[in-house]
Parts: structure tokens; C-alpha cells; sequence
């Protein structure tokens, strides 16, 4: 069976459960939500594919029940580093109609370790088939395990690996915009894939429009590059060709949380077996539309 691995955190997720301010606890994180929503379907579409999350998490009663959750997910944690005297982060989730903004606790997570071992990451990475990961897995690490973790993708994909990478963008995380930026084109460098969405892109990178995005990525070296246009059109940009496609409406979004993250693993699971990038889209799309119609990042596995 092949395998996608996730590179990444995940964090204890708090939203609201409704009246009297209750609050409902989950895990999540832009990797995991990829991988939650590749392995539901892999699962549906009943072919050989399996997932699994390169992290790090502590020894605490938290991190015991995260690692549970994952596995009961049949997302693989063999990957998944143990520290000691570190905790997962946790982040919450506050809604005003159907978008939302975070609050988050994350400085001295566990996740932030992740390639502090580099021939644990290099040994997990070369198991993989496929490698996936995010600006936010760039953004926690130091500058030595950022360096470590790009010079290990790159190994990968000169390997002939699929690497596939999402920018989203979180000036928040940074402390130096123009380091967060250099350190977005050199992991687009390392990808075979870019999934980035447009209006982080225009805000964070100033492009004009779909195609600026596009041939930025191209240009740093990301053969294929998919960009995500909310409700509106989505381009896709392979080699010189060129692909515009609509996105369907929804008909009552209620939280728009891990609205991106499920399009990526919708699309990632479709392309990786069916390696047709419209049939990708497509799926993405309806995996996205799905979930958010749901309530947090995260919907069962069986719905």
C-alpha cells in the first residue's frame, strides 16, 4: 500500500458546542484536517492508499488521546515523534456567521520539534510515497530544522516523490514578513505541487491576479500549481497549459473552517491514483462544499 505523509501539527482544537458557552474539544491542524479529509477518501474510494502524520507531541494525558484520535482515524503515527517536556498547542475557534478567526496557544508546542531529529525525518520521509506540507510547517520550526526540513524535500522530489505544498500564509507566526516570504518561494522550489489560495497571495505577495500566482510558484520551480479562488474560478497551471475552472455554489456554508485544507486532501487523494488534475478538482470541490456545510474543521469520517 502506498503511503501520503503529512508533515505538520496538530493542535487540541476548542469551538463552540451552542447555549451557555459550552465548548466542544477536537483535534486539527492544516496538515492533519489534508490528511483527515485524503484518508476519508482513500477509504471511500476503496483503493491503496494509506496516510500518515509526521509530527511531534509530548508524553502527557493530551497527547495520548491526540494519538489515539489519529489512529482512530487510521491515520498512521509511527512517524510521530515523543518529547518529553513539551504539550500540543491549542487553539480556539470564534465564528461571526459563517467565517471565523482563531485564537491560538501554540509557543512552546511539542509540533515545533518536528525536524529537530534529522535522520528521524529523513529516515520517515524516504518510507513515503508522497509528502505534504504547509506554510505553518515552515512557520513553527527554527530557521536550522526549516533548513534541515527543505534540504530533505528536495531529496525527495529529485527522487521522482510527489511534494505537494500549500503557502497558507500566517504573517502571525513570522516574526520578519520578508523571511516568511523567502522561505514560501524556496519550499515552492522543493514541491512538485502548489495549492495556494489567491487572496492570501495578493494580500501577502501583491499578485494582481490568478495567473500572477501561478507563474510565481512556476518560477521558483513548482511544475503544477492549483490556485484555490474561494467561490470563485479556480486556475490551474501545468507546465505552459492553462485551466480555468467554476466553482459550484453552496447553498448554506455555516463555517467556513478547513475550507482549503479539505479541497487539498480531496484533491491530493483523486490525483495521486487518478493523476487527472480537472477529476482532482472537481473532487476537491466536493469534498470542500461538504465540509463546510459542517460545523469545525473536521466532519466524521462516514459522512
Amino acid at each position: 500500500m502506498k503511503n501520503l505523509l503529512g508533515i505538520g501539527e496538530c493542535m487540541v482544537e476548542l469551538s463552540s458546542a451552542g447555549a451557555n458557552d459550552l465548548m466542544r474539544l477536537s483535534f486539527a491542524g492544516d496538515v492533519l484536517n489534508t490528511l483527515w479529509y485524503a484518508q476519508r477518501s482513500f477509504v471511500k474510494s476503496g483503493n491503496q492508499w494509506s496516510t500518515g502524520f509526521l509530527s511531534a507531541v509530548g508524553t502527557d494525558p493530551m497527547s495520548e488521546q491526540m494519538l489515539a484520535f489519529l489512529s482512530a482515524a487510521h491515520i498512521d503515527t509511527s512517524s510521530v515523534r515523543r518529547v518529553a517536556e513539551r504539550r500540543p498547542g491549542l487553539y480556539m475557534i470564534h465564528l461571526d456567521g459563517a467565517e471565523r478567526s482563531f485564537s491560538y496557544w501554540r509557543d512552546s508546542s511539542a509540533a515545533r520539534l518536528l525536524a529537530a531529529d534529522a535522520e528521524f525525518l529523513s529516515r520517515q520521509m524516504e518510507q513515503a510515497d508522497a509528502l505534504y506540507f504547509s506554510g505553518i510547517t515552515l512557520a513553527i520550526l527554527t530557521d536550522a530544522d526549516r533548513t534541515v526540513l527543505l534540504e530533505a524535500l528536495v531529496k525527495a522530489k529529485a527522487g521522482g516523490k510527489l511534494v505537494a505544498f500549500d503557502p497558507n500564509i500566517r504573517p502571525a507566526l513570522w516574526t520578519d514578513k520578508t523571511k516568511m516570504r523567502d522561505a514560501i518561494i524556496q519550499a515552492a522550489g522543493c514541491s512538485s505541487l502548489v495549492l495556494p489560495s489567491f487572496d492570501d497571495e495578493a494580500e501577502h505577495f501583491g499578485d494582481a491576479d490568478l495567473e500572477a500566482t501561478a507563474q510565481r510558484y512556476q518560477s521558483a520551480g513548482a511544475p503544477l500549481v492549483v490556485v484555490k479562488n474561494g467561490p470563485g474560478e479556480i486556475l490551474v497551471a501545468e507546465g505552459k497549459a492553462r485551466m480555468s475552472l467554476n466553482t459550484p455554489p453552496v447553498d448554506i456554508p455555516v463555517d467556513t473552517t478547513g475550507a482549503g485544507d479539505s479541497f487539498n486532501g480531496g484533491y491530493l487523494a483523486d490525483y495521486l491514483v487518478h493523476r487527472d488534475v480537472q477529476q482532482a478538482v472537481r473532487a476537491a470541490q466536493k469534498c470542500s462544499a461538504q465540509v463546510i456545510c459542517h460545523y469545525g474543521a473536521l466532519i466524521p469520517m462516514d459522512a
